[in-house]
């Protein structure tokens, strides 16, 4: 006799249907997520506070604040620096806040699946 279809007894049908269901929730969970994270906003400084870089889940710039002491005309390479550093802490935040979204999303499955 030869079975029809792939799942005996009919069970896996109704598992699939579960696990399509729990994958479209997450899907949902995510986008509300990462909207959510897009609207925050990541400060980092530099120069012990000198030069303030404020960046969106976007990994947009908003904002730079630069203390009066530290535009010096004789020393632009400095402040070039000070701006480059405080950035890129700025977007480490915004990445780390993304990782921990998804972390918390996937439940740590880190997308390997052992299928």
């Amino acid at each position: 006799m030869a079975k029809r279809g792939g799942f005996p007894g009919g069970g896996m049908p109704g598992n699939m249907t579960n696990l399509m269901k729990q994958a479209q929730r997450m899907q949902r969970q995510m986008e509300e997520g990462q909207k959510e994270l897009e609207t925050k906003e990541f400060t980092a400084a530099s120069g012990g506070g000198a030069v303030e870089v404020t960046v969106n889940g976007k990994k947009e710039i908003l904002s730079v604040k630069l203390s009066e002491e530290v535009v010096d005309p004789e020393d632009v390479e400095m402040l070039q620096d000070l701006i480059v550093a405080a950035a890129n802490e700025a977007l480490r935040k915004a990445d780390e806040a993304n990782a921990e979204l998804m972390s918390k999303m996937t439940g740590g499955l880190g997308g390997g699946f052992p299928f």
